[in-house]
């Protein structure tokens, strides 16, 4: 297979001005200011400017493929000194930079172009999160291509397999150094056997160009591509030593909180200054810092429990937690849907499993029956507990858990909830609490809690929430209590910092001015503080300021809230519009309208490759990721959007006009009648219709 493919000039559109999307030179990466602070700074400044000599601004960030008056002499959005350098109003500091007194807002007027968040003060393009009362949640019915589609997905996998083997079987007798490491030599057996690793060998290398891309910088709108080819067919890469700027569809910065610049990130800097890099990942007070004291307090009355624990690694939350849960004698039921953390959690655990049929409740509701009834194997003594694990939002379909049918079952049947909130936490539900926000239900109904702070909160590990007593014992017999490192003091402050900013913060007063971190340091059972009760907060209100160590300031911005239910009703409008917008154009997607993850079906495991490549060598590149067997099923592949608050509805415009032109020459609209379809300048004109809807 060739590396690399020629650009499709069919899909691109004369340039009405330089991009900010292209690759940078030597000389250009020469001419970029010495440090991020002299960028950050220098962008600022120039908003200003151009905020103070326009009154006719626009109201939201320009479209990717236009670079502003301001920027168009520079690349990637990245000012030259020469332009602020000698301003005699700006001045200057020792580096010839002013720094600026706080960051920008998504209700200020921008007209240049932002790499990390897209500025948008249209009120228009807003929608908040929120499931109607009383209304059921819509079954999701996976929509079926024409069989001609099936059938030639099925041949292309028959042909993959059968020239895969016929060449495995030529190349281990006239190339047997290629296949050394399948074959036993020197009396050991081989470590991997031909038929394991035969998708990776036959199927994934011939992709491996749209996976595992270098990236540099911040995953935030946009993102920096490492160049590379490969000249031996995706066995080895080659970097060019250019780079790409991207629009960025593909990480799960889904509230715009993963920025190197802003208040979130002026915190993190002075955790740095105060703990220092020596004591980084260090353990006090028996495994916790005082700020991992502060964040679990707040992480509690985050999503509404009464106690959490956190955890340096979203993926062993699970698989550490859920063996001190359930052991054997339990059940656990679990979605069939469920990521590969609780499965492996489960597995180790020693308890039995039993799969239900994704979101379906009457495949629940009958399985319920049936061990209740049954009991355990052999004995059918009754079970010890029977666990239900779910997930809020489910990261391959984009599909919500039916939270209030579980609700109701688990009212009649009297088994433990567990809900795995990774993908949905702070970024559902009116007040990004959750799922159980989304639905409008207390979210002390559901027994377990589970979350990461990798996506919404733009920082790394995960939490579990319940109840004081199980939160006791999931600390003493938990894997990553006694054996995980602990997390670092800048990554709990990112936690700390984002979700304060989600939250809002309620002053507390004179007495809650005073206080610092070390007040808010008490041994557990002790009576703290009479500032840091937990009558002062009520969920899913704004957070007392006295929760926070005084050395965390805000901007107004965020420490009043405003900030962050902006970004919260501007990811639902994107998830919404670009869901619609590609049903409407007549792709087959998966998943929730409210889910700001949106799959679009593929099917044809040759249409992946094509697909991103032709997404990347666009005027504006578009970096998207491709999902295919084994993390789905066979036939479904599948590329896997992923919107962000810090996307404008241009940028929702830009992606929609992609898919419009490639799905043309792929075939992948196989959604809707072609009668019945709308043109791409009609959806981006119902925009606001498109993105304030309710449909389901």
């Amino acid at each position: 297979m060739p590396s690399k493919s020629p650009s499709p000039m069919a899909f691109t559109k004369p340039a009405q001005s330089p991009s900010i999307f292209k690759k940078r030179s030597a000389s250009a990466l020469s001419s970029l200011p010495a440090s991020a602070a002299s960028y950050l700074s220098a962008l600022s400044q120039a908003d200003a400017r151009a905020r103070s000599a326009n009154n006719n601004s626009p109201t939201s960030t320009p479209a990717l493929s236009l670079s502003s008056s301001i920027t168009s002499s520079s690349e990637d959005t990245i000012l030259h000194e020469d332009d602020y350098m000698n301003d005699p109003v700006l001045g200057s500091n020792k580096d010839g930079l002013l720094l600026p007194s706080r960051p920008p807002t998504s209700e200020q007027v921008f007209s240049t172009v932002h790499t990390e968040f897209g500025h948008c003060a249209s009120e228009e393009y807003r929608m908040t999160s929120q499931h109607p009362p009383g209304k059921p949640l819509a079954v999701h019915v996976p929509k079926d291509p024409p069989y001609y589609i099936l059938l030639s997905t099925y041949i292309s996998y028959l042909i993959l397999i059968v020239l895969g083997h016929v060449r495995d079987f030529v190349g281990k007798r006239l190339n047997p150094g290629s296949y050394k490491h399948l074959m036993p030599r020197d009396g050991y057996a081989p470590l991997n056997s031909d038929f394991d690793s035969f998708y990776t060998r036959r199927l994934k290398t011939r992709m491996d160009e749209c996976f595992s891309q270098p990236v540099t910088g911040v995953a935030g709108r946009t993102i920096l591509l490492l160049d590379r080819i490969s000249p031996d067919y995706n066995h080895s890469y080659v970097f060019t030593g250019s780079r790409t700027r991207a629009l960025n569809i593909s990480s799960y910065n889904y509230l715009g909180f993963a920025q190197a610049r802003g208040g979130c990130a002026d915190a993190v800097e002075e955790s740095i200054r105060r703990y220092g890099i020596s004591t980084l990942g260090s353990r006090l007070e028996a495994g916790n810092s005082d700020l991992h004291v502060v964040s679990e307090a707040l992480v509690a009355k985050f999503v509404g429990m009464e106690d959490a624990l956190i955890s340096s690694m979203g993926f062993a939350t699970n698989s550490t937690f859920i063996p001190a849960l359930v052991s054997k004698g339990c059940l656990v039921i679990s979605d069939e849907f469920n990521h590969a953390s609780i499965r492996f959690g489960v597995r180790i655990s020693g308890a039995n499993v039993r799969m239900f049929k994704h979101n379906d409740m009457k495949s629940l509701e009958s399985l319920l029956r049936e061990v209740i009834s049954q009991g355990q194997p052999k004995t059918h003594r009754p079970w010890k507990k029977i666990l239900v694990i779910v997930e809020g939002l489910y990261s391959m379909e984009g599909t919500l858990v039916n939270l209030p049918a579980i609700v109701e079952l688990k009212k009649k049947y009297k088994f433990y909830l567990f809900v795995d909130e990774a993908h949905s936490i702070g970024a559902l539900g009116p007040h990004g609490r959750g799922v159980a926000d989304y639905f409008g239900i207390n979210p002390r109904a559901i027994d377990i809690l589970m979350g990461t702070f990798t996506k919404s909160f733009g920082a790394a590990g995960g939490y579990i929430a319940g109840n004081k007593a199980l939160i006791d014992r999931l600390r003493v017999y938990g894997h990553s209590g006694p054996y995980a490192e602990a997390m670092t003091p800048p990554v709990l402050t990112q936690v700390i910092a984002s979700m304060a900013s989600i939250m809002g913060l309620k002053p507390s007063g004179a007495a809650g001015s005073g206080s610092t971190s070390e007040q808010l340091l008490v041994p557990r059972g002790s009576v703290p503080p009479a500032q840091a009760l937990d009558d002062e907060y009520h969920h899913p209100g704004p957070a007392p300021a006295s929760s926070l160590p005084a050395w965390i300031s805000l901007p107004a911005a965020l420490s009043s809230g405003a900030e962050g239910r902006t970004r919260l009703r501007r990811l639902a409008f994107n998830a919404r519009y670009l869901h619609h917008g590609l049903r409407k154009l007549g792709f087959i997607t998966y998943g929730h309208p409210t889910s700001p993850i949106v799959p679009l079906l593929i099917f044809n495991p040759g249409k992946m490759n094509m697909f991103h490549r032709l997404m990347k060598e666009r005027q504006t590149p578009i970096i998207v990721v491709v999902v295919a067997y084994p993390a789905t099923p066979l036939v479904t592949s599948r590329v896997r959007f992923c919107v962000s608050a810090a996307h404008t509805k241009e940028d929702v415009d830009t992606v929609l006009r992609a898919c419009d032109e490639i799905g043309d020459v792929l075939d992948l609209k196989h959604g809707i009648p072609k009668r019945e379809r709308w043109s791409i300048e009609e959806v981006v004109r119902r925009a606001v219709e498109l993105g304030t809807s309710e449909e389901e």
